[in-house]
């Protein structure tokens, strides 16, 4: 015996499909245009960063006058590190808004 399709469940499934598949590519779009800046706690650098998790830039702001290279080296790794929680920070932020009507899975 065939099964009947239920043409207007399915339609709004591809609508459905369709929109997410757009928010999708907003999101997208909107976090790779979405910048972090974060400096670090001894003012010596700065490290912008995407919502998508891409350096896009550091920056020496701070006078290395009387500080060696370790001293930027640390600086510079837990200011890139701190730029990659501040992505990751703004990413759920922009995903939320996003699919804000769109809960995850599991959730009622």
């Amino acid at each position: 015996m065939p099964r009947e399709i239920d043409e207007a469940f399915a339609e709004e499934a591809i609508a459905r499909y369709r929109r997410i598949e757009s928010l999708r590519d907003e999101f997208d779009r909107a976090a790779r245009a979405t910048e972090v800046t974060v400096r670090s706690s001894d003012g010596l650098v700065e490290v912008v960063v995407t919502a998508a998790g891409e350096v896009t830039e550091v920056r020496v702001v701070g006078s290395l006058h009387g500080r060696g290279n370790r001293d930027l080296s640390v600086s510079l790794t837990s200011t890139i590190a701190a730029a990659a929680d501040a992505a990751r920070w703004a990413r759920d932020k922009l995903r939320s808004e996003t699919f804000a009507d769109y809960p995850p899975l599991g959730e009622p």
